[in-house]
């Protein structure tokens, strides 16, 4: 193992936990919950995340899903880190700028407000956005056909939750929202 694979490792693992300290912190000040959806809507977004979450993490997986389908060079892992490490950048502004309003499920909040500032004037759920990021560069860094295979699930779990999300927002907002949406794109700021 070189050295930049050990800078590159610690670089992308220390996203992750500064990442998940944030989230707990974070989450001690949110607003009471008005409306949730839970049953198996919640289960149709949650269970590609984790199963992806299983799968990128690669725990306890057999010798073929580690098949290379990433150069395993120094660009490669230290590309994989810049991209963690801006995916975390964005994931922290957004939650930030979403505030008392941010919630883990698909949840709407008392109170609720629609956001459309600092990040959310180039995405509407640039959480997500952050957070595929961080996946993203972690699977380039890794390199392996289960890290690759878990980001394709999770960025499945999360267009699910952030169209159900979609559907709550313009019940609640309906006419900001549909007008928001039109000016913004979802995930990718001017594509998608």
């Amino acid at each position: 193992m070189t050295r930049l694979d050990v800078t590159t490792a610690w670089v992308i693992m220390g996203c992750w936990v500064v990442f998940f300290v944030f989230w707990l912190v974070s989450a001690l000040r949110v607003k009471a919950v008005a409306e949730r959806v839970s049953g198996l809507p919640a289960l149709a977004y949650r269970a590609p995340i984790v199963l992806g979450t299983a799968l990128w993490c690669g725990v306890g997986f057999h010798d073929y899903w580690r098949l290379a389908l990433t150069p395993r060079t120094d660009l490669a892992r230290a590309g994989g880190a810049v991209i963690c490490a801006l995916g975390l950048l964005v994931a922290i502004w957004s939650r930030r700028t979403l505030a008392g309003n941010w919630s883990s499920s698909v949840t709407l909040k008392e109170g609720h407000e629609l956001i459309e500032k600092g990040p959310y004037r180039f995405a509407r759920h640039p959480i997500y956005t952050g957070i595929l990021l961080m996946c993203l560069g972690t699977a380039i860094a890794q390199g392996h056909l289960c890290a690759w295979l878990g980001f394709l699930l999770m960025c499945v779990g999360f267009w699910i939750k952030l169209m159900q999300e979609e559907s709550l927002l313009l019940r609640h907002f309906p006419e900001a929202y549909p007008a928001y949406r039109k000016r913004v794109k979802a995930l990718v700021p001017f594509v998608i």
